[in-house]
């Protein structure tokens, strides 16, 4: 089982990272983030299953980074929902 998380949280972080590089989701974007955030929690349960303490703490830090800019997407785009202005594309 924890094979299996880690390999879909590899994917997700690669499919997050391909997303943005060929500018099919934003980087602020909220899907970004949550690809992001799934990505890392899942590489830590498979990393710290097989005692890969430094990989955990990376994962750990790639997490709250998500969580962080999804958060501040998310007051940005209610922000900008009460104002009425568009996203910027």
């Amino acid at each position: 089982m924890a094979d299996v998380a880690g390999w879909i949280g590899a994917f997700a972080l690669l499919l997050a990272y391909a997303a943005v590089s060929f500018k099919k989701l934003r980087p602020d974007s909220i899907p970004y983030q949550l690809l992001n955030a799934l990505g890392g929690l899942l590489l830590i349960l498979n990393t710290f299953y097989y005692r890969a303490y430094p990989s955990t703490f990376v994962n750990l830090v790639w997490i709250a980074i998500a969580v962080i800019s999804w958060v501040r997407a998310s007051a940005r785009a209610r922000r900008e929902a009460r104002s009425g202005v568009l996203p910027a594309d």
